[in-house]
């Protein structure tokens, strides 16, 4: 297991000095890469062999988000690996070690030469650990999506979303479904952070500099499933926001 200590700074909350959502899941990734550079399997590492991890899959539960200047304590993972698949498991703790976040995950090895996954390499089972997974149901690989759903306005990549693999960073994802749903029900229909029990996203592909991203929302009594799609349909990544019942 790997864990770092931080502080919720003024930057990383809502309006209501909760966490953000972004914030969130931006903690869930810096966790692997701290990880990555502990073990000398980080960006440079990955970079000079042509490969990357990606994710495939988020499920992320929520019990409470820690407010602004909570210290926190962030954990990560990696319980399987399997051929292509790697499953990491993360935990966001208060300074009293409640467990206010914990969260599951799918990644694959992406090889940049080949545009492809592939089999894990050797290298890699280094991040395997001995710590039992969380008490989570499996993580959905497709999350469904039923009818046209209600078109939000689009949104063109910029700089601003790309990351060190010059693709859409995955918490933009996030990010872009939030702000969809805003556009469509207002700014306080969209930023109920505190009463949001579980997030799970899919990505399908990945959207580069300058592609049209359409966001197409479905809504279904607590539940609010965000398709991010090309000008064309075809899907970019899935969003799916389980509020409390």
């Amino acid at each position: 297991m790997y864990s770092f200590e931080s502080k919720v700074r003024y930057s990383e909350c809502d309006e209501n000095g909760n966490l953000s959502l972004l914030s969130l899941i931006n903690y869930l990734q810096d966790t692997t890469t701290f990880h990555s550079e502990s073990i000398d399997r980080g960006v440079s590492y990955m970079r000079e062999r042509g490969i990357a991890w990606l994710i495939a899959a988020w499920q992320i539960e929520i019990e409470r988000l820690p407010r602004f200047c909570d210290d926190i304590c962030v954990s990560t993972w990696c319980h399987s690996m399997a051929r292509t698949l790697a499953t990491r498991n993360f935990e966001i703790r208060d300074a009293a070690g409640n467990q206010l976040v914990r969260a599951d995950s799918l990644w694959f090895v992406y090889d940049f030469a080949t545009g492809r996954p592939i089999r894990i390499p050797d290298d890699q089972l280094v991040y395997l650990s001995d710590e039992a997974p969380l008490d989570m149901p499996p993580t959905q690989r497709r999350l469904p999506i039923e009818g046209a759903g209600v078109e939000a306005p689009s949104i063109t990549v910029g700089e601003l979303h790309l990351d060190t693999n010059r693709h859409v960073n995955n918490a933009q994802y996030l990010g872009m479904a939030v702000n969809a749903l805003a556009a469509l029900y207002g700014h306080h229909a969209a930023d109920q952070a505190s009463s949001i029990a579980r997030i799970c996203i899919q990505y399908k592909r990945q959207a580069l500099l300058g592609d049209v991203i359409v966001p197409h929302v479905h809504v279904e009594g607590s539940t609010c499933t965000v398709n991010l799609t090309d000008e064309d349909g075809s899907t970019f990544a899935v969003v799916r926001i389980e509020q409390r019942a």
